[in-house]
């Protein structure tokens, strides 16, 4: 049973990164976050014509494909007034494999936050609560050192950093676009430099209460 109880815990520790940089990314797929950085003042114009209302209406339509079951002919479909997509087929493919990576993101965190609950309920039935909270401040701690890490980046270089992250899970060069396609006019470097930032404080909120709380739950175990 110990080592099992060892396993668990360390099984939580590692999850719990796992569970808090997910979230964070899910809340940055929701359309209210582009709404907030096309409403800023330094968000950079775009040097084509789009209108915030038309980056809004466009921005949400592609954000919508990324959580749903369409298929690509979903973006296919959308056209400007003229009737010319607003996407070629390099930003179509890309688009393909953002989604894939997005649904794969969403079955590891729904998978994580099952196993994540079951391990609770085994925790508190096999009365290993005190280690549980501790493997909690733990992966708090892993956390805060993987953020760092990003957050670091993203201050000191971030243009290396979104080089890296593009290396680490795409192919080849299928993801650099030129300055008139749609994909960066509608999300230019700005706004992902914010959403790395954003990903990061939003992360840092859940590190504070997997730390104090862990730290404090355990204390009160005896």
């Amino acid at each position: 049973m110990k080592k099992w109880i060892w396993l668990s815990a360390a099984l939580v520790s590692i999850l719990v990164p796992v569970i808090l940089v997910l979230s964070s990314i899910w809340i940055l797929i929701h359309p209210a976050f582009l709404d907030y950085e096309y409403k800023l003042k330094n968000f950079p114009p775009d040097e084509y014509g789009f209108t915030t209302a038309e980056r809004q209406l466009w921005g949400k339509q592609s954000l919508v494909y990324l959580i749903n079951s369409e298929g690509i002919s979903f973006l296919e479909e959308l056209k400007f007034d003229d009737g010319t997509p607003i996407y070629n087929q390099r930003e179509l493919s890309h688009m393909a494999d953002v989604k894939a990576l997005v649904q794969l993101s969403i079955k590891i965190l729904t998978g994580a936050l099952l196993l994540f609950l079951g391990l609770t309920l085994f925790a508190f039935f096999a009365k290993w609560t005190k280690k549980y909270w501790k493997a909690i401040t733990t992966g708090g701690w892993l956390t805060l050192g993987l953020i760092g890490f990003i957050l670091a980046g993203t201050l000191i270089n971030f243009d290396e950093l979104f080089t890296q992250f593009h290396h680490l899970f795409f192919t080849g060069d299928t993801w650099l676009f030129y300055a008139n396609d749609t994909l960066i006019r509608l999300y230019p470097l700005k706004l992902w430099s914010d959403a790395f930032i954003f990903m990061g404080v939003v992360t840092l909120v859940g590190i504070l209460l997997a730390i104090i709380g862990g730290t404090l739950a355990a204390k009160r175990v005896k």
